[in-house]
Order: structure tokens, then C-alpha cells, then sequence
């Protein structure tokens, strides 16, 4: 059986704006695509990408670089920012707006936070057996 990796990296100025989730949206379905998975696993990944950059963006002075990287059982989805504060899950307060994000990303991959001097990298792996997929 042939392994395939694919991966997009992606590096923005750090003092910039900060990459857009359309931008790594379109970035991870270019990757997807290449190995052809279900929908439903795609609907998951993309999930976490928009979740992911948006959290960057919100919390952490916008995503300074975004990889993802995809093989057969596996796609990690890495997002730099600028700040050293790790996400937290807020406690549950479904009447209020946002606060889900990490949550969400938790519930799809399994996670891990590099704390480093200029930032963060956050990681989320998801695995076909996290989607319900093959």
C-alpha cells in the first residue's frame, strides 16, 4: 500500500494581519483533495482549520504561519501565533456567544500546545478513528 503525505506551509509576516480562514480553508481542501477522503472527514478537518485560525485571531494577535499536513489515517493541522498564553477550554455557558472553538477543535483531534519565545504552535491531529472514517 502506497503512503502519501501531502502538506502546505504557509508563513505570514509576524507583525501583519494574519492569514484569513478562507485563505487556510482553501490551502486545506487543495491537500484533501489530494488524497481523496470522505466528506464527512474533509467537513471535520476544515472544521478545525477555520476554528483554529479564527481562535488566532481572536486570542492571539492573528496566525503568523499554518501547516497541514495529510497521509493515509491522518491529517495534522499546525497554527502559529504570537502569544504565549495556551487556549483554554471555557466552562460550558451555552446561552452565551463563543467560547466552543476549543472545545470543538478537542472533541475532533487530539491536541498539543508548543509555548516557544516569540509564540505558540498549536497542533491537532485528527485520525480516521477521531472522525468515524476510514
Amino acid at each position: 500500500m502506497e503512503v502519501r503525505t501531502l502538506s502546505s506551509w504557509i508563513l505570514r509576516d509576524p507583525l501583519g494581519p494574519g492569514l484569513s480562514c478562507a485563505e487556510a480553508r482553501a490551502s486545506a481542501r487543495g491537500i484533501l483533495a489530494g488524497l481523496n477522503p470522505s466528506s464527512a472527514r474533509v467537513n471535520d478537518v476544515l472544521t478545525v482549520v477555520s476554528e483554529m485560525i479564527s481562535n488566532a485571531g481572536r486570542h492571539a494577535g492573528g496566525a503568523t504561519a499554518f501547516q497541514i499536513t495529510a497521509r493515509s489515517g491522518a491529517v495534522t493541522v499546525e497554527v502559529s501565533d504570537r502569544s504565549t498564553s495556551p487556549p483554554l477550554i471555557r466552562p460550558w455557558a451555552p446561552d452565551e456567544p463563543g467560547g466552543f472553538g476549543w472545545r470543538l477543535i478537542n472533541q475532533l483531534a487530539a491536541t498539543d500546545v508548543l509555548l516557544h519565545h516569540d509564540g505558540k504552535t498549536v497542533t491537532a491531529t485528527l485520525t480516521a478513528a477521531q472522525t468515524g472514517q476510514s
